[in-house]
């Protein structure tokens, strides 16, 4: 399995902080996730991270068993 993970208003959309998926790609992953939160993540101002390393290009990439996918929504703050 791989775990997700939701940082910030992401999680309170998710219902929890993190969830275990089945390994596959991230287009895959996010298409068996409730709608609402799948557009969400996909938002162009959300990083996505794999096992800690922001990802550039995260469009086609391969989530792997052990992987974890952190989404980070922008922060604000003042």
């Amino acid at each position: 399995m791989a775990k997700l993970v939701f940082l910030g208003r992401l999680a309170d959309l998710a219902g929890a902080a993190e969830c275990e998926v089945a390994p596959g790609t991230l287009e895959a992953i996010l298409a068996g996730l409730p709608v609402e939160l799948a557009v969400a993540l996909l938002d162009e101002k959300v990083r996505i991270a794999r096992n800690g390393e922001l990802l550039i290009n995260p469009g086609s990439i391969m989530v792997a068993a052990g992987d974890e996918i952190a989404f980070l929504p922008p922060v604000s703050g003042g």
